[in-house]
């Protein structure tokens, strides 16, 4: 029997199941509220971090019930953390200056690469909790490190420059005592507090997404591809893979051989076929690849590190899709400013469009994937900010569409962040990139929940990782991605003549726990995506 779980492919899809807006606004502010009330009546807020005091009373509610939401649902407080009573280390310190923090002060200092502050914290029942962080920004927005007992579980964000709460959300914590660190990442935050407060159930609708694509002109590949993807959704995670070599590069080989299987999405890349990379002798394979990987039954997935035009290059040519090496202002083209530029971006589109066209051609449908990772800043389409950047995204997704009549894409958003989402009618899927360091084997479902949370409807994917997660961790924090696909190089093979696996990020053991795992698709277990039934 078969791993991937058909659903009922005649059933009346249901429309948008989901309410889920602002959510983490509401729950936070009431586990605050029942929090203040908490700390009236029991002091726990002058409790040091791990002392019994700060932890209050159980409530009679399960920790954790059927994955339905109630919007009745508040979260129970399980503990509140003063940071001047946790441990520092670094150049952290208590401090008293800036006004609005709870208790007897806050923790500054966070400066230095191994600033930090921890806190030592009681669990009474097993279960999901959210880490709710109150912090402040020193000057914008700021990401710092969050772990527990050691693990990577998410990167605190702080923006206001006012005391505000900010969470981690559902992790698993065992009975007992946990260590949660804040470490410096990008620093200068003032740290105020931890509240410790059960989890949301995650709503199961957030699975029940329509098969439709945006574009109603989609080809009938594009639209079986759809159907399959959206069938497993919720029960099983595509293994996936960048290989800029094809099927039979090193990273493909070097999985194959640690786990005897292949991965199902082939993950390629467009680079090479930007002009200003032509104009320097670059060259390509990737369609001839994309092509031949469909034919043997696995799926492709395309990115595109568009290298700025040879005008706007200001550093090594070969890394002109980064905005360090470019002069390109995407604002000034987007509003009329840069004529030249403008054309110039247009004749780069022309270029990538003569390679879609023939994947077209081919009856290739391709998990598409422009101008991702915008909201990083570090390439140079999000280096103007999000209006530019959606402006671009629409521009390209018309051009693409209407003009060039390119019917077999999928459309797979990255912008990472709800400020940068260009609307509904233009994203088919949400891909998140998450490189959490080495050996993290989390499902990283804070991540996931956020990205469910950008918009209503739409499946969510692990676009780009660095370790591969467990995929019994997704299972039982319900973080199931609809894929992951794990970036090449380092991440996965050594840089050696000889193909060999590098456990630098992900180790063989849990490599081939994944693609050992029921729950994971790779290559052999596709169906036959060429007559699969289209919803």
């Amino acid at each position: 029997m078969t791993k991937y779980k058909k659903r009922v492919v005649l059933q009346k899809w249901k429309e948008y199941l989901m309410a889920r807006n602002n959510i983490r606004t509401r729950y936070i502010t009431a586990a605050i509220a029942v929090a203040a009330l908490t700390s009236a009546v029991t002091g726990c807020n002058n409790s040091k971090a791990g002392d019994s005091g700060a932890v209050p009373e159980q409530s009679d509610m399960p920790m954790e019930s059927t994955a339905l939401q109630t919007e009745e649902f508040v979260p129970e407080i399980a503990g509140i953390y003063e940071a001047e009573d946790a441990i520092f280390k670094g150049n952290v310190k208590a401090d008293s200056e800036k006004p609005g923090y709870s208790g007897t002060g806050y923790a500054a200092g966070f400066s230095a690469d191994e600033d930090a502050c921890e806190f030592e914290i009681n669990i009474n029942e097993a279960g999901f909790y959210d880490l709710v962080f109150t912090t402040a920004s020193n000057g914008g927005y700021k990401e710092n490190y969050v772990y527990v007992d050691g693990e990577s579980v998410g990167n605190l964000v702080s923006e206001d420059s006012a005391f505000s709460d900010n969470a981690i959300n559902r992790v698993y914590l065992e009975t007992g005592t946990h260590n949660v660190l804040v470490q410096k990442y990008w620093g200068w935050i003032f740290l105020d507090k931890l509240t410790v407060q059960t989890s949301r159930p995650v709503d199961e609708s957030i699975y029940t997404v329509s098969s439709q694509l945006v574009n109603k002109n989609a080809s009938e590949s594009a639209k079986r591809l759809m159907s399959y993807l959206t069938d497993i959704y919720g029960e099983n995670i595509l293994s996936g893979q960048y290989c800029d070599t094809g099927q039979f590069g090193k990273e493909f080989a070097v999985v194959n051989k640690v786990t005897g299987k292949y991965p199902a999405v082939l993950g390629l890349d467009f680079i090479e076929y930007s002009p200003s990379r032509v104009e320097n002798g670059s060259s390509s394979k990737a369609t001839e690849y994309a092509k031949s990987f469909w034919e043997n039954g696995g799926i492709v997935t395309f990115c595109w590190h568009w290298n700025a035009p040879g005008k706007y290059l200001t550093g090594e040519w070969w890394s002109g899709f980064r905005t360090e090496s470019t002069n390109i202002d995407l604002a000034k083209i987007m509003n009329g400013e840069d004529e030249e530029g403008y054309q110039l971006l247009m004749d780069d589109i022309d270029a990538i469009a003569k390679q879609l066209l023939i994947l077209q051609e081919a009856d290739v449908p391709i998990l598409w994937r422009p101008l991702h990772e915008a909201s990083g800043g570090w390439f140079w389409w999000g280096a103007s900010g999000p209006e530019a950047y959606k402006k671009l995204y629409i521009l390209l997704y018309d051009k693409l569409t209407n003009e060039y009549g390119i019917n077999n894409l999928i459309w797979l958003w990255n912008g990472q962040d709800a400020e940068w989402y260009p609307g509904d009618e233009y994203v088919d899927i949400i891909g998140e990139d998450i490189y959490p360091g080495e050996h993290v084997y989390t499902s990283q479902v804070n991540k996931f929940l956020e990205a469910a949370n950008y918009t209503q409807g739409k499946m969510v994917v692990m676009s780009e990782n660095g370790c591969v997660f467990d995929p019994e961790l997704a299972k039982r924090d319900q973080a199931m991605w609809g894929m992951f696909c794990t970036w090449g190089t380092e991440f996965v093979a050594k840089s050696t003549s000889i193909y060999s696996y590098s456990e630098q990020y992900t180790e063989k053991d849990m490599l081939k726990k994944a693609y050992d795992s029921d729950i994971v698709i790779t290559l052999d277990e596709l169906p036959d995506l060429k007559e699969y039934p289209i919803k």
